[in-house]
This record gives C-alpha cells, sequence and structure tokens, in this order.
C-alpha cells in the first residue's frame, strides 16, 4: 500500500473508533451523580408491582450479619446471614488488574465498587434478603476428591414455615446453584414467589482506546426479545426498554471482562419460570446503584408438603467456552459491540488455533497468517497496481514538468495515461479498505477476550491486552511501515513526499498505546506484505523491462 493510501486507510480506522466513542459515550455514559430510584415496567400489573417494591427496597447500604467462607478450586466466596446473599465472590484463576498474585474480586459489598447477588420469598411473613438466616458452620472448603459443597442457610418464620437457602458449589465450576426449600409445617397453605436479582453501582470502567469501552450494565435474555441490555442512563430516565415477562430467559449484570447472571434457562436442564412467565424488572436506587432481577412463582403448598426450586447463578469470567454452556445466547454477555458479526468468528477460529498451540501470542500470528492467504487476491491486485504507478512515476513527473500550474490539464493528461497504460488509481486503495472492518474487529475481539487477559506470548510480552511496555512491537511497526512506503509510488510534489516519509513514524506513536495482541497482528499482517509486495513489484518491473527491450 502507497503511504497516502496507507494514511487513509489508518486515519478511517481512527474516525471509526473515534464516532464509536462518540456514539458508546452518548449511548452508555457513566453516570457520575447518585442515581434517583425510578421504577420500570413490570408486566404483572399493579399488585405485582407493589409485592416487588416491597421485597427490593431501595437502599444503598446493604445490613452485615455472619460472615461464611466458601473455597472451591475456582472461587473464594463470602454469604452473610443477613439475607442469606452471596456478598464476595474472588476468581482464583484470574488476576488483579493491579496485581495479578491477587484474585480477582467480581462480587463485593465495600470498598471501591458495590456488586452483590440477592434472592428473597415473597408472601405472607416469608423471608427477604432482609432476614437473618443460621448456618451450622462459618467455613467450608471443597476438599480434594470432592466434586461439591453445599452451604444450608435456614430461617423458621413466626407461623412455622421452614425454609432452606442451599448454595451448591461445584468444581471447575463458575455457576453456583442456589435452591429454595419450603416445608410448610403452618396450619394454612402457602403461596410464594422467589424473586433473584443482582446489584451494582453504576460506575463504568474504560479500558478501551479513545475513550472506547465495553458494556457495563444490567441485560435481559428471552426467546421473545432475544439479548437486551439497556445502560444505566436509561434506567434512571425510566426508559429502559426489554420483555418484562417470559417463560425463559436469563438476566446479567456485565462489566468488562466478567459477568453474573441469574439462569432461568439453563442448556442443561428444564426452565424454572413455571406454573406462571418469570416477571422481569430494572431498577434505578439511591447512591447510584441499580439491579436488575426477576421473580418467579412457586406453586401453592399444602400444609405438610415441601416445595424446591432451583436456579443457577453464573459468577465469573466471560470466558466463551463456559459461557456457551450455561445458557442458550449466553456468550453474548461478551460485548463485541458493533463488529461482533467479525469479532465473534475471529475470536472462534483464534481459539480453534489456540487449542493446537497453546499460546495466544503464537494464535494471533496464524491467524494473521490465515487472514493475510484470505485476502491474499486482493492484496495482490492492490500491489500490482501500486508496481504499475510506481512505473509510471517519470511520465507522470514529465507531465507534472509540461503542463506546470495547469492542474486541470495535468489531471487530464494523467487520466488518459493511466486509460492507455490500463491502470487504475484506485486500485491500489479499495482492496486494502475492505481490511479495515477486519482490524477493527481484531481491536474489539482483543478489548473483549477475558482468554488474552493477562496471557503472555514471549519475550518481553507477558500480557497481550494491554500496550507493549517496552514499546518495542510499535517500533517494529514503524519501521515495517517506512519499508512499506518505499516500495511505493511516490507524491510528485517533493514536499508532500518528505512529509510521506515521516507519516509512517508518526502514525506508529498511535500504536504505542493499542493491545499488545493487536501490534503483533498489524506487525506480522505488515511484514507478510512487505514479502508479497517486493515479489510482486519486481515482477511487475521485470515484465516492464522486457516488454521494453521487445
Amino acid at each position: 500500500m502507497d503511504t497516502k493510501r496507507l494514511i487513509v486507510f489508518i486515519a478511517l480506522s481512527f474516525g471509526i473508533l473515534y464516532f464509536w466513542q462518540q456514539y458508546m459515550e452518548k449511548q452508555y455514559p457513566q453516570i457520575k451523580k447518585p442515581a434517583v430510584a425510578s421504577s420500570v415496567a413490570t408486566a404483572s400489573g399493579a399488585a405485582t408491582a407493589t409485592a416487588s417494591t416491597a421485597a427490593q427496597p431501595e437502599a444503598g447500604r446493604l445490613a452485615k450479619g455472619q460472615r461464611i467462607s466458601v473455597t472451591t478450586d475456582l472461587l473464594q466466596a463470602v454469604i452473610d446471614t443477613n439475607g442469606a446473599d452471596l456478598r464476595e465472590v474472588k476468581l482464583l484463576k484470574h488476576g488483579d488488574s493491579k496485581d495479578p498474585k491477587k484474585p480477582f474480586t467480581l462480587l463485593q459489598d465495600e470498598g471501591e465498587h458495590i456488586y452483590v447477588a440477592q434472592t428473597g420469598l415473597l408472601g405472607d411473613g416469608l423471608p427477604t434478603h432482609k432476614d437473618v438466616f443460621t448456618s451450622a458452620q462459618s467455613s467450608y472448603t471443597l476438599a480434594d476428591g470432592q466434586n461439591e459443597v453445599a452451604v444450608r442457610l435456614e430461617k423458621v418464620t413466626a407461623s412455622g414455615v421452614k425454609i432452606a437457602k442451599i448454595y451448591t458449589f461445584k468444581r471447575d465450576q463458575y455457576v453456583v446453584d442456589v435452591k429454595y426449600e419450603i416445608v410448610n409445617a403452618s396450619t394454612a397453605p402457602v403461596t410464594a414467589s422467589a424473586y433473584y436479582r443482582l446489584i451494582r453501582d453504576g460506575k463504568v470502567e474504560n479500558p478501551g482506546m479513545f475513550g472506547t469501552h465495553t458494556f457495563t450494565g444490567p441485560a435481559v435474555y428471552t426467546d421473545e426479545g432475544k439479548f437486551q441490555k439497556v445502560d444505566f442512563e436509561k434506567i434512571t430516565k425510566g426508559e429502559a426498554k426489554y420483555v418484562p415477562s417470559a417463560k425463559d430467559g436469563w438476566i446479567a449484570m456485565i462489566q468488562h471482562y466478567f459477568a453474573s447472571g441469574w439462569i432461568f434457562s439453563p442448556k442443561d436442564g428444564a426452565g424454572v419460570c413455571t406454573p406462571n412467565a418469570c416477571r422481569y424488572e430494572m431498577k434505578a436506587l439511591p447512591d447510584n446503584m441499580f439491579a436488575v432481577s426477576a421473580t418467579v412463582d412457586i406453586p401453592t403448598i399444602a400444609t405438610g408438603q415441601k416445595a424446591e426450586k432451583s436456579v443457577g447463578l453464573y459468577v465469573g469470567p466471560q470466558e466463551t467456552k463456559r459461557l456457551d454452556a450455561v445458557a442458550k445466547d449466553f456468550d453474548l454477555v461478551k460485548d463485541y459491540g458493533m463488529f461482533t458479526i467479525f469479532s465473534k468468528p475471529l475470536f472462534a477460529v483464534l481459539q480453534f488455533i489456540h487449542g493446537f498451540v497453546g499460546n495466544w501470542g503464537w494464535a494471533i500470528i496464524l491467524v494473521t497468517v490465515l487472514i493475510k492467504l484470505a485476502f491474499f487476491p486482493l492484496a495482490s491486485a492492490s500491489y500490482r497496481s501500486m508496481a504499475k504507478m510506481r512505473q509510471l512515476a517519470p511520465r507522470m513527473e514529465a507531465l507534472k514538468q509540461r503542463h506546470g500550474d495547469d492542474r486541470m490539464k495535468f489531471q487530464q493528461a494523467v487520466m488518459e495515461m493511466y486509460k492507455t497504460e490500463k491502470v487504475n488509481p484506485l486500485g491500489g486503495c479499495l482492496p486494502m479498505l475492505v481490511q479495515i472492518p477486519v482490524f477493527i474487529a481484531f481491536y474489539w475481539m482483543l478489548l473483549a477476550a477475558v482468554e488474552l487477559r493477562q496471557a503472555p506470548w514471549e519475550f518481553w510480552i507477558h500480557d497481550l491486552a494491554i500496550p507493549d511496555p517496552f514499546y518495542i512491537l510499535p517500533l517494529i511497526m514503524a519501521v515495517s511501515m517506512y519499508v512499506q512506503s518505499s516500495l511505493s509510488p511516490p507524491p510528485p510534489d517533493p514536499m508532500q513526499a518528505k512529509m510521506m516519509k515521516w507519516m509512517p513514524i508518526a502514525f506508529s506513536v498511535f500504536f504505542f498505546f493499542f493491545p499488545a495482541g493487536l501490534v503483533l497482528y498489524w506487525v506480522v499482517n505488515n511484514i507478510l506484505s512487505i514479502a508479497q509486495q517486493y515479489v510482486i513489484t519486481k515482477q511487475v518491473e521485470k515484465q516492464a523491462a522486457a516488454a521494453k527491450n521487445s
């Protein structure tokens, strides 16, 4: 690609990123002020809305009781007897952003973030997330050879209804089974509903380039409405739009790299939205807090009878293989933005290759080779066009000297020359523009892929998801761009030619801020492009020399 076309290519790329940033900032602005509680659409009418509001008080502070710790091979969790809430989850296989040696904290009820999972029961005298449960012990550990560990918390109502809330943590699983066991030891039938919600503050992360960031906020999925993510601002304004009632689906709270979700239609198992539909709700709470919840009816429990209701809770990383196994389309919580159509298949290929090579950096290199092969015919046509224009450079300079300042005659003469020599001046540019979506898709794939987070390549690259700490790859990128420019036809204007020599270095500065994985892709792509362009340029020069001598 000649330097002018390279500049157009990169300018368009950054232009797309910039306007995407503006769109994201408008659609998903960061909440800076405490939100005012507002109620949103509920499918079941005023009675249900009243019950739901009663069960979900707008309170930013969470009361604390006895703490119960749970340790598995993947998680360190804390359950609070106040409401039997899941108050803290640390991911043992994922390092903290500031200190990779420490586990990443997803859920927490104190500190810089507030983010918890709550459940409760609706019904006469039944316990909500504000009631205190009891537990037989304060610490649980998944022992070697043990596949699961269950934490049982109990509560007896004034009328004699016995409630047990049981968390079951399984080996190699981020899905926690949360089961209600209700034994009606009272003298009257019990009518109940269970609600499940996720509460999070409205802080929006901003890990991307030029302010771009993946989505942060709640989402609802149903077969009818599909994936419906709603930004915090719309919830605050009461403008949230989603399917409020369905017999299937899941709810989630999403952030960069990680997610939590209540699963009502698991991929491997029966749905729980019976006998009536699940009722979904999003709302703003005081103190810049937000909630996404679902209410599920429990069949009437006769005296002396028992009822159970189990719902899976996912708390973990957005690892594609794990998300695929949780529920239908649960992998949509992995936010590739508007470039999903390109990024998702790109990651599928990347992950497939990683399964063989075992290193994400080498997988990126091999994917780059495959992409280069896919675009080989287009690139060949582009380089052939540029090589022919390079051959015409002396004649173009002569035309410029002949017509002086008469730019119109100069342009007419140039076009006539292109027509005679059968050279398309756009032939070197358009094939490269086709690759812009791939470049942007690679950026969003690397931005969203938790699999590449803190993943090393070789040598000095210990995290492919952050910029090269020593700027070595961007410098190699600058050299490769300079070499490419030397293979391209020179601009007729001397001043412009001088500027073009400096442009690769100037534009390479932008790559200092890109993830190392993306720069690795572009460096390999440039090296392959240089080799291809060099061979084609020599072929065209040889053909031109042969034609001249014949």
